[in-house]
Formats: C-alpha cells, structure tokens, sequence
C-alpha cells in the first residue's frame, strides 16, 4: 500500500493536510527530518502513518507519561500496535516481549531512558524503523522549557546510525530550530517547516482588574472543556473555588495535590465534554485532548512560546476555539525581579522574551500578526479573529499624564503604592496625606474629570515598560524608562480597550447544531461506548465526524465509510452502532 491508502484505510482521511506528506516521505526514504507544525496540524501522523508501513518498531520518545497513553490509546483505537515502557506499567516483561519480536509499530518511552544501557542494549535487540522526537524543543536551552535529559538523545541515536530520526516540534522560533538541529543531528536541508498560524483560535486579551469575577465571566460565554491557567498553586485552588458552582464541574491540578487525587482530576477532565480544569502552566504538556474550546490565562505566561504552547491546547480538532489572557502590571514587575535572579548571560534573552510579551498585551493591533512575526513569518496587518481586530480599540498620546504620574512618585519619594499616588494626583485628602504634608505639593489635585480615568492604565502601563518599578514593600520607584519620559523624549501611547459586553452563554461555542435531536443521539452514543471502551468520548470519534453524520445521516457502512476520520478498525468497532442510533432518532 502507498501512503495515501495507509491515510484512507486506518485513519479515514482522504487528503493529507498542510506538510505531512513531505514529512512522511522523508521518514519513508530514511532521511533525518525535523518538523516544526502549529498544534492541531497532525505531527503525530507523520510518524504514526510510516510506522504501519516500515520493518520495525518506532521509538517515540515523548516527555511525559499521561501524554503517552493519551496517544497510546489514540494510537491503537486506529489498530496501531503500540505499547508504553514506563515506570508505571505493570505489563513491562509482556511489551519488551513484543518489542523484541517485532510485534509492535511504536513504542513510546520517556527521555530518561536514553542515558540507561540497558534500554540501549535492549534496542540493540530489537528491530527499529525510526526514532521519533516529540516535544523537541525541550533539547535546547533557548527553548522555553528545557529538559536536559533531551542532551542525551543524539549519543542514543547516534548508536543507531542507519535508523531515521524525525524531531517534532510547534513552538520554536528561529534560534531554537536551529540549536534543535544541531543537537539532535539533523541537516539544516532536513528541516520543514509548516508555519505557526492556528486561524481556528480567537485570542483577546485584557487588563486585569477583577480577576476572578473576569474569568468567570468569560467562562459564562463558552461551551465545552476548557482550561484555566494560574501562576501558583494557591492561585489555582482559590480560583478553582471561587469558579465552583457556576452550573459546570471545575477542578484545580497542580503539583501539590495528592497523586491519586491529581491523576482523578486529570483523568476526569480528559473525559469530560464540559468540565472546566484550573492548572499551572505544567498542565496540557501531558494529556492529547483535541476537544478543549477555550484556554484562559489568569495572570501573564513567561513568553511568547510558551504562552502560543499553551494556548494551541485549545482546538486540536481544527473548531473553533478561543484563548483568553488577563494581565497586570505587577505581572511584569515579578518577570523582571525572576530576571535579575537568573544567570547574567541568560538574562538578555529573557529580557527580550518579556520585552516581547509587553508588546503583544499593549499592542492596538493585530494579535496574531504579532505572533506570527515573533516566529519568523510575515502575516497579513489584520487576521480578523483576535480581540483587536473584531473591535478595533482607541489608542490616545497620555504622555503627559504619564509625566504627571511621574512627577507625583518622585516628589513623594518613591516609596508609595499605586493608589496612593493616584489620591494625590486627584486631590483625595487623607490622615496619611496630611500627615506627610503632600497636599502642598505641586502635583496635589493636578488631575480632574476625564484625565481622571487614565491614571490606573497609565500607571500599568509605566510598570510595563519598566519606567516604574515596585520595590518589596510595594511602593513605587523609577526604573530606567522613567527619565526619557519625564524629559520628553519618549512619548506614552495608551491602548485603550472598549468595553466588553458580558458575552451570554455560549457565543464563543463551536458550530454543533444547537438542539439537534439526531446529533444529540450521537453524542449520547458515542459517551456509552467511550464509558464501555474505558476510553474519553473523542477517543470514539471527534465532533466534527458526529456533525457529518447528524448531516449526512448515512444508512450503510459503506455511507459511513466515506466520513473523514472513520477508517477501517473504527467503521468496523463502531459503525453498526452508530447507524442504528442514527436510525432510531430518524425514525422517533
């Protein structure tokens, strides 16, 4: 069989998407490749598909335990032979069994075992057809999330000369792809590269000034799974609390929790079509859930590559899908105190990172556009599905409230907090103003009616581009963007936002058909045999596959055969059962 009957067969697809082919041809001719594709763009079928096709095992080397059986299960509900070989399986002597007899496709391991002899000598006794990289990124210490056990898969590799490699990645900008090359030895000719764009997610983003009641607000205008970011642990289950009780299950995750109550809570999100899971930013590496409508982010990620990782966890299945972030200025007052605590040599990179990010949040253009060129590429000035781009925002020259807000830290001596400076500028007299005798300085009261409203985005935005900075009791002191300010040699452009209308419940939702009772049939379908299966509902089939069926209503397998995403095991496991669901609510 060629590739194209291998794509049609098992995985029920007609055409291959974007550059897979190019991909798969190359892991066919035995040629060392590294593939960089936006999430969602089908990486692990480029390794998947040859897999079926080559003498051998492939050895998919995948940073993470849950994300393994995630694609395990995926992988063998296709009729994939696949297996893991992790510290958690109990079926370790019956898999290697397999793996030295050639009865596996892919096997998937975690980094740690390259620098283990015995797994090298076990390779040595089995037959290999590839070794496939996930996640490469995390080979190079310019990636966002580095892992040094990556450093030790080219000496494992290299053992194995005559066996393709193929390195998988959706975020690296330029600088990675090419440490990614160079550490896992592969020919700068032997990179493709997809692009970045995700168009099937929306991205807004917004000042935050009530936190948890933003959040759950923009949790009331979505449908579906979805995943909410915090920065701390205490964060997440605060928030977590607060979100509980809104009308749809939520669950906090980090690392803290209990293991057995963490992988439950996991476990019950992956199986969810509603459920809402408040994490830290560790949360999502692990699992393959292609089904999550929307990824919101309470407080700034740590750059741009990880918040584009992060938010590509939303619409895996090709819906639409929206990422949400809400930031502060403090946000980035605590980024640049972690930056004077990290190496000298590492902190220009990082300062570039946060400068970066600074510039998506204040921007009053297009959102995506600004992604997009961070990665290298040259997008259109409008995409039309960011915040920015739906509603354009009005942008105003405050510099000379900026100058004022200035001036108004300065002669109070830098030691007083945001409100504080703000009730001088405005003249609200109080026992601490009196008592320090500010309310006869110049700038008492200098600030009145509309100007008024500008003073807490002004004072972001000076914190922002490091013009002030906190020290640790709170109060604010001039960075080194303070001075061209004042002098008038740098102006202040301030974005500023239009009001959103709190969105009704759902008008962020993918394009199911509301109230269909046929599609409704399906989806009850399609949870009992996922429940039966012991596997998530999408596992089954993805929404769009059941979408196609409410609209095609086929009334034989071989209807339902020519479906994207039914190939031959699933038409075969599920097919019959579908129909006659299709038939029942056809004929009620």
């Amino acid at each position: 069989m060629n590739p194209q009957d291998v794509l049609r067969t098992t995985f029920g697809f007609p055409d291959f998407r974007g550059v897979q082919r190019q991909v798969v041809d190359r892991v066919l001719a035995g040629e060392r490749t590294l593939a960089v594709m936006p999430t969602g763009a089908g990486k692990s079928l480029t390794y998947q598909l040859p897999a079926t096709m080559m003498e051998g095992t492939c050895v998919v080397v995948s940073p993470l335990i849950a994300l393994m059986h995630d694609q395990l299960r995926a992988a063998e509900a296709v009729g994939i032979r696949a297996a893991t070989l992790t510290s958690v399986d109990t079926n370790r002597a019956e898999t290697i069994e397999r793996f030295r007899g050639g009865e596996l496709d892919l096997l998937y391991v975690a980094p740690e075992r390259a620098s283990n002899e015995a797994f090298r000598n076990l390779l040595r006794a089995a037959p290999l057809a590839l070794f496939a990289i996930d996640e490469a990124h995390c080979v190079s210490e310019w990636g966002h999330d580095f892992r040094p056990d990556y450093r030790l898969l080219r000496p494992l590799m290299d053992a194995f000369p005559d066996v393709p490699r193929l390195a998988l990645t959706a975020t690296a900008d330029a600088h990675t792809r090419d440490d990614i090359l160079n550490q896992l030895g592969i020919p700068r000719d032997g990179m493709i590269v997809a692009g970045f764009d995700r168009p099937n997610i929306r991205y807004a983003i917004s000042p935050r000034d009530n936190m948890t009641r933003q959040v759950a607000d923009f949790i009331a205008g979505q449908t579906g799974p979805g995943i909410v970011y915090a920065q701390t642990r205490k964060a997440v289950e605060t928030l977590a609390e607060k979100l509980s009780g809104n009308g749809r299950p939520v669950l906090p995750y980090h690392a803290g929790l209990d293991p057995d109550v963490r992988r439950r809570n996991q476990a019950a999100f992956v199986e969810s079509e509603d459920m809402v899971i408040v994490a830290t930013v560790a949360f999502g590496m692990g699992i393959d859930k292609p089904d999550v409508r929307f990824v919101a982010h309470a407080g700034l990620p740590k750059s741009i590559e990880a918040y584009y990782q992060e938010t590509g966890r939303a619409g895996r299945d090709g819906d639409p899908a929206v990422a949400q972030l809400f930031w502060g200025a403090d946000d980035f007052a605590r980024a640049r105190q972690r930056i004077g605590e990290v190496e000298s040599d590492r902190q220009p990179g990082e300062r570039a990172r946060l400068t970066a990010l600074g510039a998506l949040v204040e921007t009053a253009g297009c959102r995506r556009a600004i992604l997009l060129r961070h990665f290298g590429e040259t997008p259109p000035e409008r995409c039309g599905n960011c915040d920015n781009c739906l509603e354009t925002p009005k942008s105003i020259d405050a510099s000379v409230t900026a100058q004022k807000y200035l001036s108004a830290v300065f002669r109070t001596g830098q030691t007083f907090g945001a409100g504080y400076v703000e009730s001088v500028l405005t003249g609200q007299s109080s026992e601490r103003s009196l008592m320090n005798g500010h309310e006869s300085l110049s700038v008492w009261g200098i600030v009145e009616g509309d100007e008024a409203a500008l003073l807490k985005p002004v004072g972001r935005a000076l914190l922002l581009r490091d013009a002030l900075r906190t020290n640790p009791h709170g109060g604010l002191e001039f960075g080194p963007g303070a001075r061209p300010i004042l002098k008038g040699e740098a102006g202040l452009d301030l974005v500023l936002p239009p009001k959103r209308e709190r969105r009704r419940k759902g008008s962020g939702a993918v394009a199911n058909p509301v109230g269909d009772p046929l599609f409704e049939a399906l989806r009850d379908k399609r949870r009992t045999l996922a429940q039966e299966a012991a596997v998530p509902p999408y596992v089954i089939f993805h929404d769009s596959v059941l979408r196609e069926m409410a609209a095609t209503r086929p009334a034989t397998l071989a209807e339902l055969s020519r479906i994207p995403g039914i190939g031959a095991r699933k038409l075969a496991a599920y097919g019959e059962a579908f129909l006659e669901a299709i038939r029942e609510a056809v004929d009620a």
